[in-house]
């Protein structure tokens, strides 16, 4: 039996609960959970604002962890060795994105927390192609969130063929920004950081921002205009967008990885005559993660975080859910 937290109907408290998993599937692993922390996807599953969620819900998809068991038919890993696991479970394996190494764009990949029991449980069952090896110089405790808030960022500096000359801006310094900066500033880029806090400018700045504007201020916004190739919203409410479409270069992208609900309403003229874009991008495959695996333990760059015991784990997730996190929640043994 696999012993887990739950939650039993939307927006209810997490609570003990054991699932059998069955026999351990041929291209399966069993991972038995370090560490794991703590999304604002895992909170919006429990309390079902996407629609998805089918209940009991082990939430929890940034898991670190070692393998107890492998499947027969699971050639690349060992018991023993130290993985993580992000968003995605499995994949079809078969279609034309897995065929060209873009996993994560499969239509049909299994969710970790989607349809699957996740990683607030003490192991955690997944086709073995989810998987990844942590590298040396990477610190398991503090791992987990990269392997969700971190290739959602760092995903797009690879899609998009951000250039190490370009200036580059981050919306909203919380769980994705503060990795944000960290990546882009590693990546050779000019940084700027938009946030609506004064107190947070200074660490922006620490965590690799060069210049901060105050997101409030609409002339301070306004004198940027034309300033940026490429900015990146990490937030989830609405803001002015078509003001920040006007920080733009022309052929500027305003790209999103911040899953906001509400609708864009853009001025498409802003758009037509500097030939800008708007994009957005899920997380990576796991050949993207194993890249921005290696690339933050080359430059030592690591979520910051707070951690609770899994026994904590309602109290962790009304920390999150207060918006006091800084920046990252993992929960451990």
């Amino acid at each position: 039996m696999i012993k887990a937290y739950a939650a039993l109907e939307p927006k209810g408290k997490l609570t003990e609960f054991e699932y059998d998993p069955g026999e351990l599937g041929h291209q399966e692993v069993e991972i038995e959970v370090d560490y794991c922390g703590i999304c604002h996807s895992d909170l919006s599953m429990i309390n079902n604002e996407w629609g998805l969620s089918a209940y009991p819900l082990v939430a929890g998809h940034e898991v670190v962890g070692k393998i107890a068991k492998v499947g027969d038919h699971v050639t690349h890993l060992k018991a023993g060795q130290l993985v993580g696991l992000g968003w995605h479970a499995d994949y079809c394996q078969a279609c034309s994105h897995c065929n060209a190494g873009d996993h994560n764009l499969c239509l049909t990949a299994q969710g970790t927390i989607v349809g699957h029991h996740g990683g607030f449980a003490d192991k955690v069952r997944v086709n073995a192609k989810s998987v990844v090896p942590l590298p040396s110089g990477i610190d398991s405790k503090t791992a987990g969130p990269l392997f969700c808030g971190g290739i959602t960022v760092f995903n797009p500096l690879v899609q998009f063929d951000i250039k190490p000359t370009d200036k580059v801006a981050v919306i909203g310094i919380g769980g994705l920004g503060h990795l944000a900066l960290q990546f882009l500033n590693a990546w050779g880029c000019e940084v700027t950081a938009f946030t609506s806090s004064e107190s947070k400018s200074a660490e922006a700045r620490s965590l690799g921002a060069h210049h901060t504007l105050n997101s409030r201020d609409v002339a301070e916004i306004d004198g940027a205009a034309n300033r940026f190739d490429y900015i990146i919203s990490t937030v989830n409410v609405k803001l002015d967008w078509n003001l920040y479409l006007s920080t733009l270069k022309p052929k500027g992208r305003l790209h999103f990885v911040g899953a906001t609900l509400d609708p864009l309403d853009i001025n498409v003229f802003g758009l037509i005559m500097q030939q800008r874009s708007i994009s957005g991008s899920p997380v990576g495959s796991p050949g993207n993660i194993a890249k921005m695996l290696e690339f933050a333990a080359q430059h030592n760059i690591k979520p910051m975080v707070e951690m609770f015991k899994f026994s904590q784990v309602n109290e962790a997730l009304a920390h999150l859910e207060s918006g006091k996190a800084r920046y990252r929640i993992v929960l451990e043994k």
